[in-house]
């Protein structure tokens, strides 16, 4: 009896938070600021960060699937970035299911599957704003937080926009930022941006309009470093695990962040 009137209880309690959640985020949103200073507030963060020769981070994300059953279940990764000017970039990613590093010296992407001891090698000659749809389009492997590391990300990050707020401040790992919402017709994203002289990005989600339970994608910054402060990194591929090469087509099976015992759906 005592359980069950804490379960219905806690049960209760919870469904009252979601609801003052629900009426407080109406609230705020009825009450956001205007357009064009949420425009300048990005483009002041993408015209920093593009300006940036040397640039480190470590991050967190968590990227949400949808069940068959209709249940979000959030896969957690972490990892790092160094990425130098205007074609070297180092990536970590260690997950549940995945331990991932990836490297471009300019001329090559190497990508090391390190608990299957496995790595995919192809020629790649270009920037690193190139290599990030190349990632995407060949490899189906995003880099971590590259919508906002392009030279100019505004530009990406502004296309098909139809809806954009300015809701105020938020503290993201004990950092004062500025918070934006951005509505387009099959996603929503939101940022955080350092307040100050140096408006690096604190967070970044990405929420999907057309898959059914919106899943999201999310990255939260951490250890944020530029020019001299920046770590140093080696950008080429030494084999010292003597790894077995592999192809393209299993890149995005052996590489997957998801669990063998997970499959792709058809969209309902």
């Amino acid at each position: 009896m005592v359980k069950d009137a804490i379960k219905k209880g806690s049960l209760g309690l919870i469904t009252r938070a979601l609801l003052a959640s629900a009426m407080c985020a109406g609230a705020c949103a009825s009450a956001s600021a205007g357009e064009a200073d949420a425009k300048q507030l990005l483009k002041g963060m993408s015209d920093y960060v593009g300006s940036q020769q040397a640039i480190s981070f470590n991050y967190d994300a968590g990227l949400e699937v949808v069940t068959k059953e209709d249940q979000k279940l959030a896969l957690m990764s972490s990892g790092s970035v160094v990425l130098n000017r205007p074609d070297k970039v180092r990536f970590t990613r260690a997950g549940g299911f995945a331990d991932i590093e990836g490297l471009f010296d300019g001329k090559t992407l190497t990508l090391l599957g390190k608990n299957a001891n496995i790595y995919f090698q192809a020629d790649a000659p270009g920037t690193f704003d190139q290599l990030v749809n190349e990632l995407q389009e060949k490899v189906q492997r995003p880099l971590p937080g590259a919508d906002l590391l392009l030279t100019n990300s505004y530009d990406e990050l502004m296309s098909d926009v139809i809806d954009i707020q300015d809701l105020g401040s938020g503290v993201i790992g004990g950092v004062e930022c500025d918070y934006l919402a951005f509505r387009k017709k099959e996603v929503d994203f939101q940022v955080w941006i350092a307040q100050g002289n140096k408006p690096y990005p604190c967070r970044f989600s990405i929420t999907s309009r057309t898959v059914p339970a919106s899943p999201q994608y999310s990255i939260q910054f951490r250890d944020w470093k530029t020019g001299g402060d920046a770590e140093k990194a080696d950008f080429t591929f030494k084999n010292a695990s003597n790894a077995a090469r592999v192809e393209v087509v299993e890149v995005r099976e052996k590489f997957s962040d998801l669990p063998a015992n997970f499959t792709v759906g058809v969209a309902k």
